[in-house]
């Protein structure tokens, strides 16, 4: 994608599909916002949250970008592996009531110890999103 040519000193320059290199504008205006210690501290911690520079990171939100945090997709990813882990273990009481030949040899206590393997997973997957929504 071209982006359209932006004058800057007189100089025309290109950005180009937003790479860094040849052809792109320089970023050369600063902007000094006074903070209290403790606001830097938050906007340093949610940058890093968001695996961007300070700079990239108050340059989206001002200008109306949403910034996921870094910690949120892993969170996602533990939600969906333990999603996975729910799905195996259906599958296997599917199995067993079916009376498949293959579980002829699963017993009643082999049954709960599934169950409870199950409950205990749905636990884990509840702290995960309780983690979500602080």
């Amino acid at each position: 994608m071209t982006v359209p040519e932006h004058s800057i000193g007189g100089n025309q320059q290109k950005t180009i599909n937003g790479k860094k290199g040849a052809g792109r504008a320089k970023r050369d205006k600063r902007l000094r916002v006074p903070v209290l210690p403790e606001e830097e501290m938050m906007i340093k911690t949610k940058a890093t949250e968001a695996g961007l520079t300070i700079a990239e990171y108050l340059r989206n939100l001002g200008l109306g970008y949403s910034v996921p945090s870094v910690i949120d997709n892993r969170q996602v990813d533990a939600l969906l592996k333990i999603n996975a882990d729910l799905g195996r273990l259906g599958g296997l009481i599917k199995l067993w009531l079916t009376n498949d030949r293959r579980t002829k040899y699963i017993g009643k206590s082999q049954l709960y110890m599934t169950l409870d393997t199950i409950q205990e997973t749905q636990s884990a997957m509840l702290k995960e999103i309780v983690k979500l929504r602080k």
